[in-house]
């Protein structure tokens, strides 16, 4: 009997067991709110989370804008007094037309340091020149060859710098105020010293007179050739500006006497 029971109670074969219901999950009970969200509380400004480090922008302050170096003192007495004058004076109309500065030009002949095999030189001028004029020179070669000279076509023969802007406003202060003065036995500059168009050409017979240049380590002398390029038309206007800018000019040249 007990096992005729058993056998109804087992399913048949190929049937589906019955489910069995699960008891429904207990409710979570709602999170208590924030203290400080439920009391309306805020942090003050200057507060900051735990754990959190302060943003870069909070806690390093920018630092503040480099002011841009002051015009050239040059420059600034030309755009309010000469360049007033010279319109004045030549009756320009247009306050462009009036005779300004456009580069200068420096350059440095060692032809005969380099024939005679000492390269040392020109690297040395090299760099005295770079201190002077505050800007990298150019060495220039020789376009032909010429046997008396004894120079061969691409030889470097000397530097060159080429000034313009605030460097050319500058390096003609520092020689008006600076390196003229140093000159010995100076009696003025030549007046005669212009072409046609207003530019003018000078010179200095040592590179000393710049007190750039470390007298004590200079072991030979060197001059140099200075050329002003200017807008003027003639050679009088150019004259005229160069005198307004300050240019030691004797009254008479030595084509004169």
């Amino acid at each position: 009997m007990a096992e005729n029971e058993m056998e109804q109670n087992q399913p048949a074969e190929g049937a589906e067991a019955p489910r069995t219901e699960k008891p429904p999950r207990p409710a979570k009970a709602p999170k208590a709110p924030r203290a400080e969200k439920a009391e309306g509380k805020q942090r003050p400004a200057g507060e900051q989370k735990k754990g959190k480090k302060p943003k870069e922008a909070d806690a390093v302050a920018e630092p503040a804008a480099a002011e841009p170096p002051p015009p050239p003192r040059l420059y600034v007495k030309f755009r309010q007094e000469i360049a007033p004058a010279l319109q004045q004076k030549y009756g320009y109309t247009n306050a462009l037309a009036v005779p300004r500065l456009e580069k200068i030009v420096i350059s440095m002949g060692l032809g005969k340091a380099v024939t005679s095999g000492e390269k040392g030189k020109l690297e040395q001028a090299e760099k005295e020149l770079a201190v002077i004029a505050g800007q990298k020179p150019v060495r220039c070669r020789a376009k032909k060859s010429v046997s008396n000279f004894k120079v061969r076509e691409g030889m470097e023969t000397g530097l060159k710098v080429t000034l313009r802007g605030a460097r050319m406003y500058e390096f003609l202060d520092r020689v008006i105020t600076l390196a003229i003065p140093r000159v010995k036995d100076f009696r003025g500059l030549d007046p005669a010293g212009f072409d046609k168009d207003g530019n003018y050409n000078f010179g200095f017979t040592e590179q000393t007179v710049f007190p750039e240049v470390d007298a004590a380590a200079v072991t030979f002398q060197q001059g140099m050739n200075i050329t002003v390029v200017t807008t003027a038309r003639n050679a009088e206007q150019g004259r005229e500006l160069l005198r307004q800018f300050g240019m030691p000019f004797r009254e008479s040249s030595k084509q004169d006497r």
